[in-house]
């Protein structure tokens, strides 16, 4: 099948390339061959399969031309019966083509023609049985065609999503994060801390450039995406300042462990800006990563704000919903996350990745 993978499949008809079914009919070309082996001494015989085989192979061109023609505009236990009809009547064809000629060569003893002789002839089920098995082998080759370009057009759509989808996640992080920071940045300007400002103004310039220039990967190293968020943190260190504690708990021999791109950002953001900015005293933020067997365990925990009400702190935020939603679609069925409000008021969040390491030719594009 592995010329098949590679065939280009006619999107008027959907079907393969018409010298693919008859690449595949050559099996049964091999087994007539293998078939008139035994009788290879004897002429008569011997002249007999060279003839079928012939035969074979002159009727496999119109009969994949009829199927093609036939296949997407009949139902298929309808196709299957005007199939078995017509490779009928083209092994009678064959089998009274084979009798003239007898005749004519002098093979059989001169009787008179009649139609029992026709049907009962020698070659009319090895004719026939290889037509039908040429019908049924092409019928494979375009199911199997047909199967592929779903499967090609169907992750073909999945991918364009998972751009358009980070496109969007990219836009959404911006807003309200730069007037944070530009605001953090013109109280230190007013207050004439022009380093810090500076400095200030230097991690928001990486910190967008490594969001807006990431490339289209939608897993990256956990090095990397570890390096995006710390970026992220130190602009919010700098503007909440003693307010925000963070905690890092990484295990070893992690950091090329494969992660969606723009995973831990959007969730240390929410924590930081539902949970720890509304605050008055310091809070908490906690990431912890380790892995446990075939899977990659994330837990992300932040301290909530004073009197937060019940409700408020159940309401999922939107950076919740599109992880949520990512991997959905980069790992179906094959991850867990959890968010739930904590007793103390404040949050947490549970991720369950499976355990892959990052290599260049298994890299999601």
């Amino acid at each position: 099948m592995q010329p098949l993978a590679s065939a280009a499949i006619d999107r008027r008809t959907g079907l393969p390339p018409f010298w693919l079914p008859m690449l595949a009919g050559l099996p049964v070309v091999l087994c007539m061959a293998v078939m008139a082996l035994p009788v290879l001494g004897n002429g008569n015989a011997f002249a007999y399969r060279a003839l079928y085989l012939s035969a074979f192979m002159l009727w496999s061109l119109p009969l994949a031309w009829l199927q093609r023609a036939l296949w997407q505009r009949l139902p298929w236990w309808l196709l299957a019966l005007a199939l078995l009809l017509v490779t009928y009547l083209m092994s009678l064809a064959t089998n009274g083509l084979g009798l003239a000629l007898g005749y004519w060569a002098g093979w059989e003893a001169a009787q008179p023609f009649s139609v029992i002789m026709l049907l009962r002839g020698r070659g009319l089920d090895g004719c026939w049985l290889a037509l039908v098995a040429f019908c049924a082998i092409h019928a494979v080759v375009n199911a199997y065609a047909a199967l592929r370009d779903a499967q090609v057009r169907q992750t073909s759509a999945l991918a364009l999503a998972r751009d358009a989808q980070l496109h969007a996640l990219r836009l959404q992080l911006q807003p309200h994060f730069l007037f944070n920071t530009l605001n953090a940045i013109s109280a230190l300007v007013a207050a004439q801390r022009a380093g810090e400002a500076r400095q200030m103004l230097s991690r928001l310039g990486d910190f967008l450039r490594a969001v807006l220039d990431g490339g289209q990967a939608h897993e990256v190293e956990l090095a990397e995406e570890l390096a995006l968020t710390e970026t992220y943190l130190a602009i919010e260190k700098a503007r909440l300042g003693e307010r925000l504690q963070l905690e890092w708990n990484i295990g070893p021999d992690l950091l090329d462990a494969r992660v969606p791109h723009l995973l831990l950002q959007p969730l240390v953001e929410n924590a930081i800006r539902h949970g720890i900015a509304p605050r008055r005293q310091p809070g908490r933020l906690q990431i912890v990563l380790q892995r446990e067997q075939d899977q990659l365990l994330i837990a992300i925990d932040n301290d909530g704000a004073a009197g937060a009400t019940a409700a408020a702190a159940q309401r999922p935020a939107l950076g919740l919903n599109n992880t949520s939603a990512r991997l959905q679609q980069l790992y179906p069925g094959a991850h867990r996350l959890s968010a739930q409000p904590r007793a103390d008021g404040g949050y947490s969040v549970r991720i369950a990745l499976p355990w892959r390491r990052m290599t260049a030719p298994e890299a999601l594009p």
